[in-house]
């Protein structure tokens, strides 16, 4: 083939759609070589920030990098891991039957194997406080999951179909914000007899749904608009396709932020309820039954307010800070 020239001042290579543009001498000269291999031979490293051959990583990738350099999301997330086990497996750590009691070792403190010491009906108040981590972890869980799973299918719907949908939902969404919550408790669970944990997850899934909902409306209105989406539906994709495959993945970010915090939030909520003798009842195990029972006595045994309270405290911090840190590495305009 033969070799190709250029002009010292300025050279022409085509274009490859019927034109040409000027290029500097080393500039056309570079042309003409292959790109460095890479460590190994392989596909040429990107720059910094993309992966190979230049492509850019994704937002979960950055999210994901930044969130193992956080020490905020480090610590929080080693908490939670924590509570996870411990509600799994409450017996591994905590042997004793919570709902055994003595009279006789009533308010008492600490003592060998009793390390929080006892509560007014003469029950461990370690004990207590190991197995009523599974009733708040079950409940903000699944509160969590139904109020996410529920929320954002509606808001979703109404804010890529638009129309009377949307304005009936907006509505909707309006007057579930005029209730308040722990009054909404109050009377919708003191007419409940059953004594688990759904009756709660229940309403707090009725009451928690319009905040995910108008939070999930509004990224898929925004998301909607981008030129991917416009050329997914040029080419005759159904709305099916365009919701899962195009929208779902680049609007679910800010859900998953808020659904992080509330987490917490229904642990407190949970709590709240049982502490007003609406939510769980005893027998179960709870936190926020514990809290109550010890409030009458606190002079007398403060021990057993404070470990349920402390245990209560720290996870909820723990679920807040966890979002926290979700939120920033989500966040593009914070990088």
């Amino acid at each position: 083939m033969p070799e190709q020239s250029y002009e010292p001042e300025g050279a022409i290579a085509g274009t490859g759609m019927g034109g040409a543009m000027d290029l500097g001498a080393s500039e056309a000269v570079a042309l003409g070589q292959r790109p460095p291999a890479g460590p190994g031979g392989g596909v040429p490293a990107g720059p910094e920030g993309a992966g190979p051959a230049g492509r850019p990583r994704s937002l979960w990738s950055d999210a994901w990098r930044d969130l193992r350099r956080n020490p905020v999301f480090l610590v929080s997330a080693l908490v939670i891991l924590f509570l996870f086990v411990v509600s799994l497996w409450p017996s591994a750590i905590a042997p004793g039957s919570p709902l055994r009691c003595d009279l006789s070792k009533a308010q008492e403190g600490a003592r060998p194997g009793h390390p929080f010491g006892f509560d007014g009906q003469g029950c461990d108040v370690y004990t207590r406080t190991v197995h009523g981590a599974r009733t708040s972890v079950t409940v903000g869980v699944c509160a969590t999951l139904g109020v996410s799973l529920f929320g954002s299918a509606l808001g979703g719907l109404a804010g890529y179909f638009g129309g009377v949908w949307d304005a009936v939902l907006s509505r909707l969404t309006d007057v579930f914000f005029a209730i308040p919550v722990v009054l909404g408790g109050l009377v919708l669970l003191s007419v409940v007899t059953s004594n688990t944990v759904w009756p709660v997850i229940g309403f707090m899934v009725l009451l928690g749904w319009p905040q995910i909902s108008r939070i999930a409306r509004g990224s898929v209105i925004a998301v909607k608009q981008n030129d991917y989406v416009q050329a997914a539906r040029a080419l005759g994709a159904s709305d099916s396709r365009i919701l899962l495959r195009h929208i779902t993945p680049n609007a679910v970010a800010p859900v998953i932020v808020v659904a992080t915090i509330a987490l917490g939030t229904y642990i407190a909520l949970e709590a709240t309820l049982s502490y007003l003798g609406v939510g769980l009842r005893p027998p179960s195990v709870s936190w926020g039954i514990d809290i109550s029972a010890a409030s009458p006595y606190v002079r007398n045994a403060p021990h057993a307010l404070l470990w349920p309270s402390g245990a209560l405290a720290v996870t909820v911090l723990a679920f807040i800070m966890l979002g926290d840190a979700v939120r920033d590495a989500l966040d593009p305009k914070l990088r």
